[in-house]
């Protein structure tokens, strides 16, 4: 597990292959991002995740294939919106 952020963020990456906007809190003003060409995510067999109660503004959480930028692959990881 990493530790999370001292601070709320948002920043704009690659998802499943489409630029979007992830925040660390629900209640963040969510960046409007501007067009670019994201690498196909690959194809994969989702993981199996626990079920999660979403935190709080958010409605639903899922796993998403998100572009690491430091090592350009994309990884696994849970996201709520």
């Amino acid at each position: 597990a990493a530790p999370s952020p001292a601070f709320a963020r948002c920043n704009c990456a690659c998802v499943d292959g489409d630029m979007q906007p992830i925040c660390t809190t629900s209640i963040e003003i969510t960046p409007i991002c501007p067009p670019s060409v994201c690498p196909l995510a690959p194809l994969a067999v989702t993981p199996i995740q626990p079920p999660t109660i979403p935190p709080v503004g958010a409605s639903y959480c899922y796993p998403a294939q998100v572009l690491n930028p430091h090592i350009k692959r994309y990884q696994w990881q849970q996201l709520c919106r």
